[in-house]
């Protein structure tokens, strides 16, 4: 782990509240799909919690650059981001978390509700970048189809690599227009009915406390191998 400079170079509004940052750095780093790192505007007290926060890579270690995404909100460091124009250097801190894949895995499952994908598509960009013969499968929740983040990204994907990619996309609220879409959210039923050989997957849950913890429990009533269950707690939301 150590710390860089980044140099934005674009913004992408992925929906209307959640927004990816692209900086090259100084200095290469080495990371893994699954890992995150901290973005620090306050450099004078680096235990400021309200400046410097964790962003999950969104971006897969092959590219010349590194993308964070986060959904956005009125807290003083979604401010700063907002106020970050193409060419603003910011320090980072990196890589860190041991939620990971491995190029090993042969099955992989992902239950995943909103800003979580953000480390989805880092390890599903690296997996087709390094043409690994893994198949995955996402069960991506969100309330409604407009807060469906990296749409436009999995909906090309899934088409063009469908040995690698089945991604069920699960909306709370309203009716969904888009045939890709149900209605619904995820719990048991839902898993074993879209994912039916999770026994044999590797099971990947990123996201808030609550959802990791209401996922964990999922994957208890429908008897995960524990050892086969990969977490990881975003923070500071």
């Amino acid at each position: 782990m150590k710390e860089i400079k980044g140099t934005l170079v674009r913004k992408i509004k992925r929906t209307e509240t959640v927004q990816s940052f692209r900086f090259v750095l100084n200095e290469k780093i080495d990371f893994l799909p699954g890992q995150f790192l901290q973005v620090i505007f306050d450099e004078h007290d680096k235990n400021n919690r309200l400046l410097n926060k964790y962003l999950s890579f969104s971006s897969a270690p092959q590219n010349d650059y590194v993308e964070v995404t986060k959904r956005m909100s009125k807290s003083d460091f979604s401010q700063r981001l907002r106020q970050m124009q193409q060419g603003d250097i910011v320090l980072l801190k990196a890589p860190m978390g041991n939620c990971v894949f491995k190029d090993e895995y042969r099955k992989i499952g992902f239950l995943i509700g909103g800003i979580g994908i953000t480390p989805v598509v880092s390890i599903i960009e690296y997996i087709i970048k390094k043409q690994l013969q893994t198949n995955v499968c996402l069960l991506y929740s969100n309330r409604q189809e407009q807060d469906i983040a990296f749409k436009k990204e999995l909906d090309y994907w899934q088409p063009t690599y469908p040995h690698l990619l089945n991604v069920v996309y699960m909306v709370s609220a309203g009716t969904p227009v888009d045939k890709q879409c149900i209605s619904g959210i995820i719990n048991k039923d839902t898993v074993m009915n879209h994912m039916s050989d999770w026994q044999q997957r590797v099971i990947f849950v990123f996201g808030p406390p609550a959802m990791v913890s209401s996922m964990k429990n999922i994957c208890s009533e429908i008897s995960c191998k524990k050892e086969l269950i990969k977490t990881e707690n975003f923070i500071g939301y």
